[in-house]
């Protein structure tokens, strides 16, 4: 498996899934949020760099959790988000993407103001992965 396919599954991945825990009583706040990750898959035989994405999270997302998840019928990478639950700063949650090659995994972010940090943890094609996660508001949305 390339690892351009599987860092382009894992930012989209992360992307609803934060979306998803941004929407349901979690302490993020609309605006435009970077999002590094530093992806961990062990027998790989070059760490790769990390992964930096921007993403506008909006307030009609954060009243509803649908509206920031993709769809198959838009997006090749159709990820469901599960078993949310946001505890004080903490948001934890489950992951399952059925497109080619399909992967399941769990994640959970611990907010301080507008930053966040935290790990996931996926397998895909029984090859496991850790992902360090942290975000950061850089400002308001432009669009």
């Amino acid at each position: 498996m390339k690892l351009t396919t599987v860092a382009a599954l894992v930012t989209l991945g992360l992307a609803a899934a934060a979306s998803d825990a941004a929407a349901q009583s979690s302490p993020m706040r609309p605006g435009r949020w970077e999002v590094t990750i530093q992806m961990d898959m062990p027998g790989m035989p070059v760490q790769m760099p990390p992964i930096k994405d921007a993403r506008c999270i909006t307030q009609q997302q954060l009243d509803s959790p649908a509206r920031g998840l993709p769809s198959g019928a838009k997006n090749p990478n159709d990820c469901k988000v599960s078993n949310y639950m946001a505890s004080g700063s903490t948001v934890t949650w489950s992951l399952a993407c059925s497109v080619p090659p399909a992967s399941t995994g769990t994640g959970e972010l611990r907010f301080d103001g507008d930053t966040y940090n935290g790990t996931m943890k996926m397998t895909m094609e029984q090859m496991p992965m850790t992902m360090k996660l942290s975000g950061k508001r850089v400002g308001d949305c432009t669009q």
